[in-house]
């Protein structure tokens, strides 16, 4: 079977249409209760001047949303292409990590997959393959792509401020030589995912350097945070030892993170 397929991607936009004049502000009242903010009824304001919740300023067209935002920043279009260019080849083959998104009958997914750089494999222009480690079998993503290809993957380098986007159509191969090329730590991988490309497209700075994601003076101590022990003890419906989970953990990573 061959992996790569041709297409083009259309990089067109919509005219910018303008937006009705604004309804005129509401009055003040009562706080609004948990059901009109739950159900998006139109709220009335908090008792500062602002409405807490309307659907007087809820976006309900694309005409009304490209209105409110203008036009989109020409760059933000020519830099999406149809197939993997050797610059945003050199970006995929340096990430160590990637989210792949996905949707399904049993809803939408995002999960975070990660391997040594180069992990996630450029096997043509159009076609890229990473491989389905050991996991917890939820097989949320392989689930979704059964019954829906479409997939979306933001990668991820460490200390570098880009990152690199690609929306395609998976699917799930289990074919034993394919999947032996992915083999880590003497362990083969049960599947390997193979997208063929739609879009990709690289995506500036902005989102990382607000977070400070790479910064060492940004990082959170974790011991700040409950841990995964504790947060299973505490959902658990059964007895759970956390603090046990917790000790465990590291040995058992060692042994079944492949």
């Amino acid at each position: 079977m061959s992996w790569a397929s041709s297409g083009s991607a259309s990089l067109n936009t919509r005219p910018v249409s303008k937006l009705p004049p604004a309804p005129a502000a509401r009055a003040p009242d009562t706080k609004p209760s948990f059901h009109q903010i739950a159900s998006c009824k139109p709220c009335p304001s908090n008792g500062s001047g602002a409405v807490t919740r309307s659907n007087d300023h809820l976006i309900t067209s694309l005409e009304a949303l490209e209105a409110h935002y203008g036009a989109a920043v020409p760059l933000s279009l020519t830099k999406e292409l149809d197939h993997i260019s050797d610059h945003y080849r050199a970006f995929i083959e340096a990430a160590p990590f990637v989210a792949i998104a996905s949707s399904g009958q049993g809803g939408l997914d995002c999960s975070p997959r990660g391997d040594p750089a180069g992990f996630v494999r450029v096997t043509s222009p159009r076609t890229i393959m990473l491989p389905d480690q050991r996991g917890n079998n939820r097989l949320d993503t392989l689930k979704n792509i059964v019954g829906d290809p479409r997939v979306a993957l933001l990668f991820l380098i460490p200390g570098v401020g880009e990152t690199m986007r690609i929306n395609g159509q998976a699917v799930i191969s289990t074919d034993p030589g394919l999947c032996a090329g992915f083999i880590m730590q003497g362990k083969t991988p049960a599947s390997v995912i193979v997208v063929t490309v739609d879009s990709v497209y690289f995506q500036c700075q902005k989102a990382l350097a607000r977070s400070r994601l790479w910064d060492p003076d940004a990082r959170v101590d974790r011991a700040t945070l409950p841990t995964a022990g504790e947060m299973a003890e505490a959902l658990s419906a059964e007895p759970f030892d956390g603090a046990a989970y917790d000790a465990a953990y590291p040995e058992r990573m060692k042994t079944t993170i492949y």
